[in-house]
C-alpha cells in the first residue's frame, strides 16, 4: 500500500492563509457593492488593465477551489 504525499506543514499553513484572505476579500468587496447599490441603485464596474484582470481572476478560482475543499473538509469532519 502506497502512502498519499503529504503537504509540509509550511505549505499549508500558507495556502489557508490565501485561501481564507480570498474569501474575505470577497466578502468585503461584496459589502462595498451592496452599499454602492443601496445608495446610488445601481453598481458598475469597468476595467481595463489585462494583468489586474487577470490576477483577479486567477483569486477568484483559487478563492472557488479553496472554498470547495474547505466545504468537503467540514461534511468530512461532520461524520
Amino acid at each position: 500500500m502506497e502512502k498519499k504525499p503529504r503537504i509540509s506543514r509550511h505549505l499549508r499553513r500558507i495556502i489557508h492563509s490565501l485561501g481564507f484572505s480570498c474569501i474575505g476579500a470577497a466578502i468585503f468587496l461584496q459589502v462595498l457593492v451592496f452599499v454602492d447599490i443601496f445608495r446610488q441603485g445601481y453598481f458598475m464596474a469597468v476595467e481595463t488593465n489585462m494583468a489586474i484582470l487577470t490576477v483577479e481572476l486567477i483569486l477568484t478560482i483559487f478563492a472557488v477551489i479553496y472554498f470547495f475543499y474547505i466545504y468537503r473538509w467540514f461534511l468530512r469532519w461532520l461524520k
